[in-house]
């Protein structure tokens, strides 16, 4: 069976990326060429970098590699929007013109010589393919711990989600236009994707070093973007609340019996240790839970006002 070269689009979601973007180009120019000399995509196939209001001269270099290369597009973003909506921007907007996309981060830690084997499973019939990492040897005690909690920990909440997979995927036309159908605000694409629901594959990579510059996700956000996880894409912390709410209603209620009868035994102390400890406790679980709560009330708010997720300033083709 004769396979025709491939028509794809590499989507790059770029912030503040001035340091890492030439040698970025660079490389995937160079496997654009090796993998059209060895068939696998076409003479169409396009390199487009997203810039998500970046503060630097990243659409600056964006918009001369443009110039300079048929094979480079660009799009701006008029503010900054976040790296899930800028990858989400540039996937609607390439979603028509090819036949599979593949997204990956512009600082070169994801390997893009795993991308021939992820155009081998679309050739095979995969709409969608997850580049997965093969370990986490490169990554400190604490950043491995916290990985690997978060995972699965969405995987005990009940989120479809593909353990040590990020952002590095390929995706059909199919399987874009099916995402295209998701109209949250509050964006996820790791929860997103596996819910379109068609056939997909792993193919594993390892993870290198960042090229240059700095990471684009400290602790904070990290942190943020794995509580918009949590609760983008489940309701079991709300139906926790709901079962210690009944647990510590069931405690007080033996509570409320043992104190009455040791008051009718005449064997009732002071106890101002015990009453404090109780009002901290439940006071604090109340905050906790009210937290929690307005985390989802205020997701919701901004589902309600269906405002854009991305606006388009400029585009380079």
């Amino acid at each position: 069976m004769i396979i025709k070269p491939v028509n794809l689009y590499i989507v790059v979601p770029c912030y503040n990326e001035e340091a890492v973007l030439r040698e970025t180009s660079k490389q995937l120019l160079a496997l654009f060429e090796k993998m059209r000399a060895d068939s696998l995509i076409d003479s169409l196939s396009r390199i487009v970098f997203v810039d998500d209001g970046s503060y630097d001269r990243t659409w600056e270099l964006i918009s001369g590699l443009a110039a300079e290369y048929d094979e480079i597009y660009g799009i701006k973003l008029a503010k900054n929007a976040g790296h899930q909506n800028a990858l989400f921007a540039g996937l609607m907007t390439v979603k028509d013109s090819c036949e599979c996309v593949i997204s990956i981060d512009a600082d070169l830690q994801d390997d893009i010589n795993a991308i021939p084997e992820m155009i081998s499973k679309f050739n095979s019939g995969c709409d969608v393919v997850y580049g997965v990492r093969s370990d986490r040897e490169r990554d400190s005690f604490f950043k491995r711990f916290t990985a690997v909690g978060f995972y699965k920990l969405m995987r005990f909440l009940g989120v479809n989600i593909v353990y040590n997979h990020a952002d590095y995927r390929l995706m059909s036309a199919r399987a874009l236009n099916a995402l295209s159908q998701f109209s949250e605000v509050n964006m996820f694409l790791r929860g997103m994707v596996p819910l379109v629901g068609y056939k997909s594959d792993i193919v594993y990579y390892s993870r290198g070093e960042r090229f240059a510059g700095e990471s684009k996700y400290p602790l904070r956000k990290m942190l943020s973007f794995a509580f918009d996880g949590i609760t983008s894409f489940s309701i079991t912390p709300i139906r926790m609340i709901s079962v210690i709410g009944t647990v510590s209603f069931l405690i007080s209620v033996v509570m409320a019996v043992y104190t009455l009868v040791q008051k009718l035994t005449g064997h009732a102390g002071m106890g101002w240790a015990s009453i404090m400890m109780s009002i901290w406790f439940i006071g604090g679980m109340i905050l906790l839970s009210l937290g929690l709560i307005g985390e989802y009330i205020g997701k919701i708010y901004k589902e309600v006002k269906r405002r854009p997720r991305y606006i388009i300033e400029e585009v380079k083709f």
